[in-house]
């Protein structure tokens, strides 16, 4: 079931207990690019996909320090924005498209954002590298 969070987002009702512990935020690639992903991971938590999206269920926080390439979605709280209608109709509702047979919803964050960074052909940055790469700058601190 779907939550309705602040400025009209939908929040991934993400199954089991273990989210509680330690939030959970996710990570939304275009759909295309979704089984790829999905066969390179070492361990794949909770996704859902919305007909346009694929979001990949990480612990809250995630993001961090992170600069995610740009065709990649960071939705804190995993309160992810709603797919535009298509031209069959509305939009379709997120739904669960794999659940680990273990019940913890996370994929492990740092695995997926390499991989997305490969994938885009965009260098990783983070902590300090983010300010720097942010204002297109490449020396070093």
């Amino acid at each position: 079931m779907m939550r309705t969070g602040p400025g009209g987002r939908l929040r991934l009702a993400v199954p089991g207990a273990g989210a509680a512990a330690l939030g959970c935020d996710a990570v939304g690639i275009p759909e295309r690019t979704g089984y790829e992903v999905m066969a390179r991971l070492p361990r794949v938590g909770c996704v859902f996909a919305d007909g346009s999206r694929w979001w990949w269920i990480v612990p809250a926080g995630s993001g961090i320090g992170l600069l995610w390439p740009p065709a990649v979605d960071y939705a804190p709280g995993a309160a992810v924005s709603r797919p535009a209608p298509g031209p069959a109709g509305p939009p379709a509702v997120p739904r669960l498209v794999h659940r680990p047979a273990d019940g913890v919803p996370y994929t492990p964050p740092i695995p997926l954002y390499l991989l997305l960074c490969r994938r885009t052909g965009v260098e990783p940055a983070w902590s300090c590298d983010v300010a720097r790469v942010a204002a297109g700058r490449s020396d070093a601190a």
